[in-house]
């Protein structure tokens, strides 16, 4: 292609995508040159015959800012906040007007908003409202801002609603508080078990819940700090506690003859799957799953069988990455290959010097990493659904995908945005876009094949996954260059009708930006997420 055309073709491209809050300069046509240099790659392949897990959901929660921002008077901006979570709708431009979501969290509170600071729960954003009272009457005008976002989600399609709880209601836990007492014991009442499990059923029947997760990271303890306060609401749990739970609900749930599930394991940390068994919090697989340890919980009534983990403090290295997550997997085949589910995920703390939670990054390398745990969890771990942390974020930390700030464009006192605010959008939530919004409940992941076939090495240079819809011959194809410089990936598998693709990039100037390309091959700009569409003959 000559100098000139290479010029005007980019600088095209540049001016018909953007983004819906944050706005960025266009690169001067001498940048866009040096950004553009190509590399081209062996060929990637497309396999539709090898098949792999069939996709649920993508999802997030409502945890915990939800109870402030559903109940702001300004339904414009609430709208707003939900149509890039949740619409499934196109600007006139061809570009999303959301990421589509197909799975929404609503954390079912504990009553420690109620309690005040006597809560001891230092932040009151954490603090949740119960839809139990003390009395024993339940109060379903409660927990309004989140109930505000959860028929939001509905009314736009989302598939799933899925309630979780950090904590036990406080009149059933061992110290009345939302939070644990110390050491590593379940914090509720040994005669409580059956109350919560009625709790649970109750608000599940009311909201039409499909899923119900009753434990939420049993491994880490939350506990108090040494002032005596907490940051939030939770409680650690062994293995049997969660098997105790998870009979007593399932028995609820049957009598009550529910159409809920319950998704259990939330677990903290990977490796929890398959190792660190002297904790009696380890070893899940083999414990829930394994034919010659396992309670008889995971084949009862209304009991998915998935587990749930969360991918924090598993992603650095690249090498890390990859092999604790073929762990999980080589674990969950021998013991008769359950569905993994991602149930939590944001950028926290310090990841290899590269990325950190602190302070508020929302730019295309956050959204380059993002894509990049998501592509690992879906390739290597095999799960079937993949789930975002908080939804909507008032802090100045990096783990949200929709971030408020005050009205006068400060993030830096979050209490600044209770009652209104300035929504802005970040490159996390257009990278999982990529992926939520285009990889659809029901599809199969396919096999793809790149020139070395070694995830560790892609993790850092390029990555490919693949998807088909086999009732609309659809195929999707979501490819991530981590680099800074473009590469061309020629293609080779299924024929494409047209012999077109429609492409979605995300990039440092564009969010899901909408263009038509050959299906050739893959032409990837320079630190950039992007979806191909098409339809196979």
């Amino acid at each position: 292609m000559h100098l000139t055309r290479t010029i005007a073709l980019l600088t095209l491209l540049a001016s018909i995508s953007g983004t819906i809050m944050v706005t960025e300069p266009p690169a001067q046509p001498t940048e866009l040159l040096n950004r553009h240099l190509v590399v081209s790659d062996e060929p990637v392949v497309i396999n539709l015959q090898e098949e792999f897990q069939t996709i649920h959901s993508f999802g997030a929660s409502d945890c915990w800012s939800a109870k402030y921002i559903g109940k702001w008077q300004d339904e414009t901006k609430k709208n707003q906040i939900a149509d890039l979570l949740f619409s499934l709708d196109t600007l006139s431009n061809g570009q999303p007007k959301g990421i589509g979501l197909s799975l929404w969290r609503i954390n079912i509170g504990a009553g420690s908003y109620e309690q005040g600071d006597s809560s001891s729960i230092t932040d009151s954003w954490r603090r949740e409202e119960c839809f139990l009272n003390p009395d024993g009457r339940y109060d379903w005008t409660k927990q309004a801002g989140s109930q505000w976002f959860l028929q939001a989600a509905r009314r736009r399609g989302v598939r799933y609603a899925l309630g979780f709880t950090n904590s036990a209601p406080v009149q059933m836990t061992r110290n009345r508080k939302a939070f644990s007492p110390g050491g590593r014991s379940f914090n509720l009442k040994p005669t409580a078990i059956e109350p919560f499990a009625n709790f649970l059923t109750t608000v599940a029947d009311h909201f039409k819940l499909d899923y119900l997760s009753p434990i939420n990271e049993p491994q880490w303890e939350w506990t108090a700090e040494k002032n005596g306060r907490a940051k939030q609401e939770g409680s650690p749990a062994e293995n049997t506690d969660i098997a105790a739970i998870t009979q007593t609900l399932s028995a609820k749930l049957s009598q009550r003859q529910s159409k809920t599930r319950i998704v259990t394991g939330e677990t903290a940390q990977l490796d929890y799957l398959y190792a660190k068994a002297e904790s009696g919090r380890g070893r899940q697989l083999d414990y829930f799953f394994a034919p010659t340890e396992a309670p008889a919980v995971m084949k009862l009534p209304n009991v998915e069988p998935v587990w749930a983990y969360h991918s924090y403090f598993t992603t650095c290295r690249d090498s890390t990455l990859v092999d604790v997550r073929r762990k999980a997997a080589q674990q969950a085949k021998a013991v008769g290959s359950p569905m993994l589910w991602q149930s939590e995920f944001g950028v926290l703390g310090d990841i290899c010097g590269q990325y950190n939670g602190g302070p508020r990054h929302t730019n295309i390398d956050y959204g380059l990493y993002v894509a990049k745990v998501i592509h690992n969890d879906l390739t290597v771990a095999n799960v079937t659904s993949w789930q975002w942390w908080l939804a909507i974020n008032p802090y100045n930390y990096s783990d949200g995908l929709v971030y408020i700030n005050g009205l006068d464009g400060s993030y830096k006192n979050h209490d600044n945005a209770r009652n209104d605010g300035q929504v802005v959008d970040s490159k996390q939530l257009w990278a999982f876009g990529n992926y939520a919004r285009f990889v659809r409940p029901g599809m199969k992941r396919i096999a793809v094949r790149l020139a070395d076939n070694n995830p560790v090495k892609e993790a850092g240079q390029c990555m490919v996954s693949a998807y088909k819809d086999e009732r609309r011959k659809q195929l999707v194809l979501v490819c991530i260059n981590m680099t800074s410089t473009a590469r061309t990936l020629p293609l080779k598998g299924p024929a494409i009708r047209n012999s077109r693709f429609t492409s979605y990039t995300t990039s440092e100037t564009k969010t899901l930006a909408k263009s038509v390309v050959s299906s050739d091959a893959i032409q990837l700009e320079p630190k950039s997420v992007i979806t191909l569409v098409g339809n196979y003959k």
